[in-house]
């Protein structure tokens, strides 16, 4: 079964424009609720419960990716009793993951006092919200998370994106009134967990409404049970160098430097976070669309759709950094109301949009490698890359001047991406599925962006620093300006790309 790109593309980015632009917001206004009523700490301590817990969902393994992904040829081949039984594996790894999770969290209690430097908030018991973010994480592996992957395998991300966005905003809306009313962190916690509950909940029925003929029945086959571990071993490293590169990241600041500094940091990556979902929104909308099309068009057209979606997503991306240059540390400025514990040096925000736009110009590569399950080929790169990571953020937090070494976190991970992980993939996917000629077109296509997007950063922090108005008002008159110089900037270098590449994809698909 060929699916349609293009229906289905507009429907998963319509969604995910709502879902970004509500986790834009309301978070943000949740983020600022936190500081104001309850303090940096309690924000440090959400920071480091979300860096543990990360660490131990690397009991998930990757094998909701590498189902998902397992599961594109059968939708294409519209072979349901085979996505029933994958749907079956599914269900029973997940209960077997959600209780690992659980029982390894409760293993780490003993341990949790020492992972924070300093003073905890008097009215905290550790242990007991501890135990409450655990068992969030928990739920969801044993409330049918698994039903999620129909969707994703064909192609409706639209479904489950508008159900979490429509759960995020009455979250939302009641913690900030459990936040105004109470401020309580204890119900705060609690109140994540019931939505967790009825997210999981309406996914399921959704996904039992569009698709009542797949459901969890069947015996996969051994070999291709043997096909999922092993793939599930190659993303399992991908993870465990996820981690490593940023879960560990608070667990350093945590450890060596205090909570209000892993809340400073949260703060930067906030807007990093924020920011990236605008971007999010074309490349997760076409993770299943690539997959479906490996397996129904040559790869001379799957490189022109791939080099495609490069050019357009690349414009988003160069003016969202350049947004960010101008805006970062002004945004900060009143955000944070010049809180010094909470704001860092104009190095600080440089390195972040660096880390954004080499991160970011990677994710329509990294995209289509996933749907074409290229995870064995670099198995070992993110553990590489993490470790190297790791080690360059205990050196610098421990050698740096104490200016400077939040800095050093951030540098660890930008080196970690250019000279290791970027190099590393780019090469697997072109030697795996593409060819060196290609690979030639893509790289010089990279260099091109990246000379244009440093210049265009430059130019927009250069065009609002010589504005002096400051406050509310001055960050939106810097606002527009930057919008409106580098909007104008990339129209005049790219209109006929934008132009071409939109009539392209609706021409040919």
């Amino acid at each position: 079964m060929k699916l349609s790109l293009t229906v289905n593309l507009k429907r998963n980015i319509f969604a995910a424009a709502v879902n970004s632009g509500v986790k834009l917001l309301f978070p943000f206004l949740n983020r600022t609720l936190f500081l104001w009523l309850l303090g940096p700490a309690y924000l440090g301590l959400n920071g480091l419960f979300g860096s543990i817990l990360g660490v131990l969902m690397l009991a998930e393994l990757g094998f909701g990716t590498a189902v998902v992904c397992s599961m594109y040829k059968p939708v294409a081949d519209d072979d349901k009793p085979l996505l029933c039984a994958y749907l079956k594996f599914y269900r029973t790894v997940y209960r077997l993951v959600g209780g690992f999770i659980f029982v390894a969290g409760l293993a780490l209690l003993p341990f949790l006092r020492s992972l924070v430097h300093g003073k905890i908030p008097a009215d905290v018991n550790l242990h007991l919200l501890y135990l409450i973010h655990l068992l969030n994480t928990s739920l969801s592996y044993f409330l049918f998370a698994y039903r999620g992957s129909v969707l994703s395998a064909y192609h409706r991300h639209d479904v489950s994106t508008n159900i979490r966005t429509m759960v995020s905003i009455v979250q939302y809306i009641a913690v900030f009134v459990v936040l105004l009313v109470t401020r309580n962190y204890y119900f705060y916690v609690l109140t994540t967990v019931f939505f967790t509950v009825v997210q999981n909940l309406l996914i399921l029925h959704e996904s039992v409404r569009l698709f009542p003929e797949i459901r969890p029945c069947g015996t996969l086959p051994k070999h291709l049970r043997h096909q999922v571990m092993s793939d599930v071993g190659s993303i399992f490293l991908h993870k465990v160098g996820g981690v490593i590169s940023y879960s560990t990241s608070n667990l350093v600041i945590s450890a060596f430097l205090g909570l209000v500094a892993v809340a400073a940091y949260g703060n930067y990556y906030y807007v990093y976070t924020a920011v990236a979902g605008i971007v999010w929104i074309v490349y997760h909308s076409m993770t299943s669309g690539f997959g479906n099309r490996i397996h129904t068009e040559s790869r001379e057209k799957n490189f022109q759709l791939f080099m495609e979606f490069n050019r357009l997503v690349g414009i988003v991306i160069i003016w969202c950094a350049a947004m960010m240059a101008g805006l970062y540390q002004p945004f900060l400025r009143e955000w944070m109301r010049g809180n010094p514990n909470l704001m860092r040096h104009l190095l600080t925000p440089a390195l972040m949009v660096t880390y954004f736009y080499v991160n970011q110009a990677r994710q329509v590569l990294l995209t289509f490698k996933s749907a074409a399950a290229l995870w064995h080929q670099d198995r070992w790169k993110p553990i590489v890359a993490g470790a190297v990571n790791l080690v360059l953020n205990i050196s610098f937090v421990i050698y740096l001047p104490e200016t400077y070494k939040l800095d050093g976190v951030i540098f660890a991970s930008v080196f970690s991406l250019l000279l290791i992980q970027v190099p590393w993939e780019t090469h697997v996917v072109f030697s795996a599925f593409f060819n060196s000629e290609l690979a030639a077109k893509y790289w010089r296509f990279q260099l091109r962006s990246a000379m244009l997007a440093a210049l265009l950063c430059i130019m927009t922090w250069g065009s609002t620093a010589l504005i002096p108005v400051f406050g509310v008002k001055g960050l939106l008159v810097k606002g527009v300006v930057a919008a409106a110089f580098s909007g104008a900037f990339l129209l005049v270098f790219f209109r006929r790309t934008v132009m071409d590449a939109v009539s392209a994809v609706r021409r040919k698909h």
